[in-house]
């Protein structure tokens, strides 16, 4: 089954450590287009995730994992 990486555990992290996007920001240097990209699942460099390590000290484990998803497939009546 085809896996994706899901970034919810990072966004828990900022909440439970009262954080806004805008202070990751800071704390880690990443630029805003980056965490955009974490914002909408997209592919992100191994270094951007490093450097967010760094800033919140935690580990690739604590805002990342990897999820497995299904392909959408059409309702039955829709088939010709």
């Amino acid at each position: 089954m085809a896996k994706t990486i899901s970034y919810k555990k990072l966004w828990k992290l900022l909440i439970d450590k009262n954080m806004s996007k805008s202070e990751l920001k800071t704390v880690s240097g990443v630029s805003t287009a980056s965490i955009a990209k974490l914002g909408k699942s997209e592919n992100i460099t191994t270094g951007v995730l490093v450097k967010i390590c760094e800033g919140l000290q935690c580990d690739f484990a604590d805002i990342m994992e990897p999820v497995s998803y299904t392909h959408l497939t059409l309702p039955t009546s829709d088939l010709v």
